[in-house]
């Protein structure tokens, strides 16, 4: 059993940490208050430019986006937000071009690490700071950047004639 020495010094240590508990609450107490109205004040809210929230698509001014389907940002992803989808065009000269078809970007999972950003050769995708995001539930995190429709595809070059026979026309005469 304790002796009446250890109780009081129990006591002592007790009523001490009580009293610095109060002395922490009492300053809260007296100190201004700060209050955000968040809400109200979207239009005035600084939001800082390296602040990241949202992976977008960088368009130029006639809708076109620079991304070339090459899949880096998708592979240099460490958790697999990035899924993107091509195909295969044929381009007028006759050679095949890649075509983005979907850019499908899950913010659920994404980590802001902007790895995907910094080893896009074409400098196609960005971080926006648009930081309200908020949804009801996780499948509208999930979202496809390429939005605006494509340029049609330029039609494939003709097939090259077939050269006449110099033998047939000599024939012919």
């Amino acid at each position: 059993m304790g002796s009446v020495k250890d109780y009081f010094k129990d006591f002592g240590a007790g009523l001490s940490s009580l009293i610095k508990g109060m002395q922490v609450t009492g300053k809260e107490f007296v100190t201004k208050k700060v209050t955000e109205r968040y809400p109200e004040n979207r239009s005035t809210v600084h939001v800082p430019d390296r602040f990241r929230a949202i992976l977008t698509l960088k368009y130029d001014a006639e809708g076109r986006h620079k991304c070339i389907s090459c899949g880096i940002c998708q592979r240099s992803c460490p958790n697999g937000t990035i899924t993107i989808e091509s195909r295969m065009a044929d381009m007028p000269d006759g050679k095949k071009k890649k075509k983005l078809v979907n850019w499908i970007y899950d913010l659920g999972s994404c980590t802001f690490c902007q790895l995907c950003v910094t080893n896009c050769p074409t400098g196609a995708i960005e971080f926006s700071n648009d930081f309200e995001q908020a949804v009801f539930t996780r499948e509208m995190l999930v979202k496809k950047l390429n939005y605006l429709p494509e340029a049609p595809d330029p039609a494939p070059a003709p097939a090259p004639k077939a050269p006449e026979n110099p033998d047939s026309t000599a024939a012919n005469s």
